[in-house]
């Protein structure tokens, strides 16, 4: 794993998302060089990977507290 991707790995929901979006804005001005574009962008996917995995992590949780309390009203 990258020192880059060690970063992303350790970063919470909100720092991953704000930097996310720093990234697109940056892409988005289209005054940057293709190498530092496909950078940005390879950058961004792995902030929005992070991203679906906190996600993804909220939302399993949320699943399983709503089922336990389903099993215990019954």
């Amino acid at each position: 794993m990258s020192e880059t991707n060690k970063d992303i790995e350790a970063m919470s929901y909100e720092q991953a998302r704000d930097e996310l979006v720093k990234v697109v804005a940056e892409l988005e001005t289209g005054s940057v060089t293709l190498e530092k574009s496909m950078q940005l962008w390879e950058r961004g996917e792995a902030l929005a990977n992070r991203c679906e995995k906190w996600l993804s992590g909220a939302r399993d949780q949320l699943e399983k507290v709503s089922k336990a309390k389903k099993t215990g009203a019954e």
